[in-house]
């Protein structure tokens, strides 16, 4: 079993979407509970992948690796290192959780969980995906069920939401092929191989820009593919100006779909600049990471504050949040150094945790309210203190608080960019204000004050509910009490990335 981890993870969900069809239509509990024991092997699966890595190899582990398409040199190529790791575990977690946060569907049941386990396989492809082509696959896999999932069970702009994001996903995905193809016709011989891309990086040559007038930046091929990149995987994360199908999708998705987005989907694109950008153009990263990342991710950090800060939509509020805290983990790629790296790719795992369990609270209370007005509530605390505990815990976690995982994810990469970019660490820190701002005035107009009169009876959270939203907390709360559980699976690898890209810092 052990030769194959990474297949049965990817795949076993695949398994639970075709025994989901199999099922009569009308037999919705069993569709669910069968939905939810397709995920449950590769969550434990993804606990024996945690026992059982090697946190001292920086290299790719649990390889599998077999020819599939020779004609062209493609191949079934998978493994993990410290950068993936991280994801697959929290994939694993996060669907399984969501299943059971999916339990209130009632339109289309059997299409709903089919299309859910279908995402699962994909978003699990694309995190241990090494060839460049199988990665491809799993990316444009992972499209197809989300646009559905929105565009099907979403609110009432549904369909506005869910084109939006398919045709902002779909341009950065056609920039990614062209991309895939130029490095496959450059490399002799032609390869998908995403290791032999990375051992090849010398021939991606640069020339200098004719019209370009800092003799300091070079432009070349290198360069040209990096950007094609780096757009496509920007789209995912979303950073400005790509991020407005974020709000409009969240908006629309089940609570469930958000959470996957929220927790998962916006992770791919900062981990396709770290697997691809960083490990095949460390030239052209060290030309162009500032601008393109450090720069974007303190204005992303300013500027996702500053909408959530105005939103009266506390699904919208939530959303907004995410491409502010997103800049963090932008801003701790860009420095190159131990901390702000290392509290890169740990504030996308706190990201998803955190964030996963927001959206479940918020789907909480619209579930009983059916809206989502910040305005409207009030006294909630009153009227369900459990759901407030909760809820309280995630937002503080989410505020940055001593303790929680979300503050030592966000220290790390200020302290990483005090050593590069004292100017965008003060600006990355103001955020930590703004964050803590809305999120208070949140706490205070929907669960302080009068408790509104329509609200009275309104019953507390549930079992179900609650046991979807306390794994999460336990994490927050491990993690942030002792962040080397994840720091240690990353060091590694990370640190063989930063000393690739270093020599060509500018």
């Amino acid at each position: 079993m052990t030769d194959h981890v990474l297949t049965y993870m990817t795949f076993f969900p695949v398994a639970g979407m075709v025994a989901v069809l199999l099922l009569p239509r009308e037999r919705h509990d069993l569709i669910r509970w069968v939905s939810a024991l397709f995920t449950v092997p590769p969550l434990l699966l993804a606990v024996w992948l945690f026992r059982n890595f090697d946190r001292a190899n920086p290299g790719f582990q649990f390889i599998e690796k077999f020819d599939w398409i020779p004609a062209y040199n493609i191949q079934y190529f998978v493994g993990v290192d410290g950068i993936s790791i991280s994801m697959v575990l929290l994939t694993a977690l996060l669907s399984f959780l969501c299943i059971f946060a999916s339990w209130g569907i009632d339109k289309g049941v059997k299409g709903y969980f089919a299309l859910f386990l279908l995402l699962d396989a994909g978003m699990m492809g694309v995190f241990v995906a090494l060839d460049f082509f199988l990665f491809y696959i799993f990316w444009e896999v992972m499209l197809l069920p989300m646009y559905f999932l929105i565009g099907i069970w979403g609110g009432p702009r549904r369909e506005y939401a869910a084109i939006k994001f398919f045709l902002y996903t779909l341009f950065g995905s056609v920039l990614m092929l062209l991309a895939i193809l130029a490095l496959y016709f450059t490399t002799e011989p032609h390869t998908f191989d995403m290791t032999q891309l990375i051992a090849q990086s010398d021939r991606y040559g640069t020339t200098p820009l004719p019209f370009w007038p800092f003799d300091q930046l070079r432009w070349g091929f290198q360069h040209v593919v990096w950007m094609a990149l780096f757009i496509g995987f920007a789209i995912k994360i979303p950073a400005f100006p790509f991020h407005t199908w974020l709000p409009d999708a969240h908006v629309e998705a089940p609570t469930a779909i958000s959470v996957i987005l929220a927790g998962v989907l916006l992770k791919m694109g900062t981990y396709g600049i770290l697997r691809i950008n960083y490990s095949m153009f460390p030239e052209a990263t060290g030309d162009l990471a500032f601008w393109f990342l450090g720069a974007l991710g303190a204005w992303n950090i300013i500027y996702g504050a500053l909408c959530a800060m105005a939103q009266k939509d506390l699904k919208k509020l939530v959303a907004y949040s995410s491409v502010s805290h997103m800049g963090y983990v932008m801003l701790g790629m860009a420095t190159f150094t131990p901390h702000g790296i290392n509290g890169a790719v740990l504030q996308m795992f706190n990201h998803g945790t955190i964030t996963g369990m927001l959206f479940l609270m918020v789907g909480v209370i619209y579930d009983r309210a059916h809206h989502r007005d910040i305005e409207g509530f009030g006294g909630v605390a009153a009227i369900m203190p459990v759901y407030t505990g909760v809820s309280a815990f995630a937002i503080f976690a989410s505020m940055g608080l001593p303790g929680l995982s979300g503050f030592i994810s966000e220290v790390l990469v200020l302290l990483g960019a005090w050593q590069k970019y004292p100017v965008l660490s003060v600006l990355g820190a103001s955020g930590v204000i703004l964050t803590a701002g809305y999120l208070l005035w949140t706490v205070q107009r929907v669960f302080l004050g009068a408790t509104n009169e329509k609200y009275k009876t309104m019953p507390e959270i549930n079992g179900r509910e609650l046991f979807t939203m306390i794994p999460l907390a336990v994490i927050i709360l491990i993690v942030g009490v002792y962040p080397s559980v994840v720091l240690d699976l990353l060091s590694a690898s990370l640190e063989q990335l930063n000393q690739a890209v270093i020599p060509h810092l500018g």
